[in-house]
């Protein structure tokens, strides 16, 4: 993959109206964020800035920006002057970052039974389409894709984009957790059920429901947490 330190590209924004611009750091952040949480960077692996940034075709300075940036995100440990390395997996940051979507998400769907908006549901009915496509073809990538796009079109459809970002920036232990629960068996047919039942339970404008299909949803990676170490010792 090749980045020009020097240049920057060009994304629409959720209006249509603005062009948002990504710098090399941002473009990096983002395209090491997506290795780290698929793995390909793997929990306690050591990195070079050096090796990134060759990787990468840039310079060494978007490079320590990026690298800054997870660290604060707390996936990599960075020890000046010695070596940066991706950092093993959290579970009490995990269970914090899900306290925080489940609060999240709830009042989402509260407000999506609320709303008289027709077409509120509309994008994440896409999603979940797209996601049972993915899932037929056997494509766990695409999958958790549509996946992430179904959350994010609930919390588009409450007008509150950002608080997903927000979920997003914090989710980098628990998107690992989730990885390696995904291929268990029936994992993607429980994710596709629970998506159904709080869609139904929104349209059917019951909050119970709405909540307790929420709930299921959020804790299911959580509840399986030491078999996931038990697996996978080195990552922890």
């Amino acid at each position: 993959m090749s980045l020009d330190a020097g240049k920057t590209v060009t994304k629409p924004s959720r209006s249509g109206n603005k062009i948002r611009k990504l710098s090399a750091s941002q473009q990096i952040h983002a395209a090491m964020r997506a290795r780290i949480i698929d793995l390909d960077l793997a929990p306690g692996q050591n990195l070079s800035r050096l090796e990134i940034a060759e990787y990468y075709g840039v310079s060494q300075t978007p490079v320590r920006d990026a690298m800054m940036r997870l660290e604060e995100e707390g996936l990599l440990h960075i020890y000046p002057q010695s070596k940066t390395e991706v950092s093993k997996i959290d579970t009490c940051h995990a269970r914090e970052t899900q306290f925080l979507r489940l609060s999240l998400e709830i009042e989402v769907t509260r407000r999506l039974i609320a709303s008289t908006r027709n077409d509120a549901l509309a994008g994440a009915e896409r999603a979940l389409q797209r996601q049972q496509q993915a899932l037929d073809l056997n494509d766990l990538d695409s999958f958790s894709i549509h996946d992430r796009a179904f959350h994010r079109a609930l919390f588009e459809a409450t007008q509150v984009p950002d608080l997903w970002d927000l979920v997003t920036e914090r989710s980098g232990h628990i998107d690992r957790l989730r990885k390696l629960n995904l291929p268990d068996p029936g994992k993607t047919a429980e994710i596709i059920a629970c998506h159904h039942r709080i869609l139904d339970a929104i349209k059917a404008a019951d909050n119970v429901s709405a909540e307790a299909a929420v709930r299921e949803h959020l804790s299911g990676t959580l509840a399986r947490v030491d078999a996931i170490m038990a697996r996978h010792p080195e990552f922890f």
